[in-house]
């Protein structure tokens, strides 16, 4: 027998033993000397492959920790924001209500109610437009990165930065036209112009200032190259954000990008901010660069890939709203809403059976299930919520369309909500042409089948 350790980092791991020699003669110094190297290299094998196990593990609980700490900067941003948000919804409101007393007092004056209920209308969409603006940038699931153009995200994020931004500061906006698309997911590249906005809103906020966002496409030469490491030569979106705050030294821009490195006073920041765009900019194949110069401002400049993208063509306006005369059963826990979707519905030409206990329409659709043409069903509901609903009514039913009104939920999918018979899940607020369009879309869709 020839036994000769297993050692990895001086550490004693196992032990090699040959028992005998194929001819049975025993065995030499030469025997033990190559028994000796493969003993070293299999050690050595075995310790990498513990090794690699454990970077493994590091790696997944290091990303694992990099989006809790994404998530975490992305809702920190959010409260910052509430302020500014609430400010804005309370204008709204203020016209909403202001001009719905214009047209109540104003009854002997038909031009006057109608020219107060454009401007209601007016404001309930701008509030429909920052609810969905604070919705995508709250998401938490990750979305595919798709090709974007990046001026139109930026136009989007800003409507929701200019409720949180005071007008003490102004906002300067110049977007290139023509500028590219880049491969990216838009909700972090909201997060991006969040935190960069809000630090920037920060470093002015004592005496206001300008805020200068820009958009443009530039191409990444050789030398360049050189001088930016992290990028390769090719086509690229720049987007800019500036501003003319206080400004940082040349000690605090070094580490500008450093995790929990942070300038503000203990509560206000989690020193993650920079650190979480540095590597959302990183993790879209692009760059980062950061200028700074005490009094006198910051400029943070990042750079994307850009890629091969053509703009959908808008489709035209619908002019009339298509109408029929089916059969609807609508439920909706709030009264007010059943009454609302009961009235635009009807207006349409549709007969309307209204319901605000789920249960209790699934009572009444049992005991008339060939009655029924479609279901409209919200899905936040008490006793039963809108996909339990129509899974039930599906199993009688099963091609009966129904159509799934929610204010927000994550879990809720096409592809899913396709499996329990929903043909389509529409958000709230829903305007009496975005009933007419999707309801007439669903019947015309199911008369094709």
């Amino acid at each position: 027998m020839l036994c000769v350790p297993l050692k990895a980092r001086r550490k004693l791991i196992g032990v090699l033993e040959v028992v005998n020699k194929r001819d049975a003669s025993g065995f030499t110094e030469k025997d033990a000397l190559l028994l000796s190297i493969f003993g070293s290299e299999a050690a050595l094998a075995i310790e990498n492959v513990r090794i690699y196990g454990k970077l493994k593990q590091q790696l997944i609980e290091n990303k694992r920790i990099e989006r809790e700490l994404a998530e975490s900067e992305k809702f920190r941003a959010l409260g910052q924001m509430s302020a500014g948000v609430a400010h804005d919804f309370n204008n709204i409101l203020s016209a909403i209500l202001g001009y719905a007393d214009i047209a109540m007092f104003s009854l002997d004056d038909p031009s006057r109610i109608k020219e107060s209920l454009e401007q209601v209308l007016k404001a309930c969409k701008r509030a429909k437009e920052l609810v969905s603006h604070i919705l995508a940038f709250s998401r938490h699931s990750q979305q595919e990165r798709l090709p974007v153009q990046l001026g139109q995200i930026v136009q989007e994020a800003l409507k929701l930065l200019r409720a949180s931004i005071p007008s003490t500061i102004d906002i300067q906006i110049h977007i290139e036209p023509d500028s590219g698309a880049i491969l990216a997911d838009p909700t972090q590249i909201h997060q991006v112009l969040m935190n960069l906005c809000t630090n920037a809103y920060h470093a002015m906020e004592n005496g206001g200032g300008i805020l200068s966002i820009s958009v443009a496409p530039v191409e990444i030469t050789e030398e360049l190259a050189e001088a930016k490491t992290d990028l390769r030569p090719g086509p690229y979106v720049k987007l800019s954000v500036i501003d003319n705050g206080c400004g940082m030294d040349d000690s605090i821009l070094n580490q500008v990008f450093e995790p929990y490195f942070t300038t503000k006073e203990k509560g206000v920041g989690t020193g993650m901010g920079l650190a979480v765009v540095h590597g959302i900019v990183r993790g879209h194949g692009g760059a980062i660069t950061a200028s700074s110069t005490p009094r006198r401002g910051s400029s943070f400049e990042m750079f994307f890939p850009r890629v091969a993208y053509e703009t959908p063509k808008r489709t035209a306006p619908v002019l009339e709203m298509p109408k029929g005369q089916e059969l609807i059963l609508f439920v909706d826990d709030e009264h007010v809403l059943v009454r609302l979707g009961k009235q635009m519905l009807e207006s349409l030409g549709y007969t309307v059976v209204g319901e605000t206990d789920p249960r209790v329409a699934l009572q009444r659709f049992k005991a008339e299930p060939d009655t029924f043409d479609m279901v409209i069903t919200d899905l936040t509901m008490p006793g039963m919520t809108g996909d339990a609903l129509a899974k039930a009514i599906v199993s009688i039913r099963p091609n009966l369309p129904i159509i799934l009104v929610t204010g927000f939920s994550e879990r809720e999918t096409q592809e899913h909500a396709g499996n329990m018979g929903i043909r389509e899940i529409v958000m709230k607020p829903l305007t009496i042409l975005d009933f007419a369009s999707v309801v007439r879309r669903v019947f015309d869709q199911c008369e094709k089948r």
